[in-house]
């Protein structure tokens, strides 16, 4: 059988991910249940964890066994050692990289490579929900403006991350997801976030044209203004994004 090559897509983009931390536990417990327990996750988002790990590396990852004589268990296959191996590897390289690297902005040449072009520097500032069993979690962020930005994701992907308050992250976003209105406009509210700023560039297009925010905080959001409009480089917008169109990273 002709081994799968591995690719950076199922390594995460932390160094700490805490994906690979439940695969490495699953290994060393030879149980799912238990590695859950020991990472301080459900059980349900440890096999979230599994699940995406196994779908990025287009494999199995762990051999599971639910009952039985034995009261079942979990055991990583060959590609599960192979993955964890490169992930070892891949820290060790990326830590001395880093280390000779002695910029402020060092975090952000580990950065996730993504399509999606927005990405702002923020801080959990509280989590939202309508008790422990709601599957959604309101991610309420900071930015380095004082200003809020809010996502909306899963609980299983809030323990996967470790969210807590003043945890540092990047909140992304697609440009086609953002809308940009003038200042002025009213905007549907609830479930949206509206980002005050000033139109940097404006690329003109035919039924819509992209536009360059600066926030206060002189971080910058592209998205696109309908058309027509009276936009110009300077005028005050305000950049509109679903809550569920957020997506949070922890930086590398």
């Amino acid at each position: 059988m002709t081994k799968r090559p591995l690719t950076t897509r199922a390594l995460g983009y932390a160094p700490a991910d805490k994906r690979l931390e439940i695969l490495h536990l699953v290994g060393a417990h030879g149980s799912i249940s238990q590695a859950a327990r020991v990472a301080g996750v459900s059980y349900k988002a440890a096999w979230q964890a599994i699940h995406t790990l196994t779908n990025l590396a287009g494999e199995p990852l762990v051999d599971s066994a639910v009952g039985g004589a034995g009261g079942g268990g979990a055991r990583l296959t060959p590609a599960g050692e192979r993955l964890l191996a490169a992930a070892d590897q891949l820290h060790a390289a990326r830590s001395g990289v880093l280390a000779r690297v002695n910029a402020a902005d060092s975090a952000a040449l580990a950065g996730p490579r993504t399509s999606m072009r927005n990405h702002l520097r923020a801080v959990v500032r509280r989590l939202e929900s309508d008790g422990a069993r709601d599957p959604m979690v309101r991610v309420v962020l900071a930015l380095p403006d004082g200003g809020e930005l809010a996502a909306l994701i899963t609980r299983e992907s809030a323990e996967l991350l470790g969210l807590g308050e003043g945890l540092p992250l990047l909140a992304l976003c697609k440009a086609t997801a953002v809308r940009v209105l003038p200042a002025a406009d009213a905007a549907a509210g609830q479930g949206v976030n509206h980002l005050p700023g000033r139109a940097l560039r404006i690329s003109r297009g035919v039924q819509r044209d992209e536009v360059t925010v600066t926030l206060p905080s002189a971080q910058q959001l592209t998205g696109f203004a309908a058309r027509p409009n009276r936009l110009r480089a300077g005028s005050a917008v305000q950049a509109c994004v679903d809550e569920s169109a957020v997506v949070l990273a922890l930086p590398g």
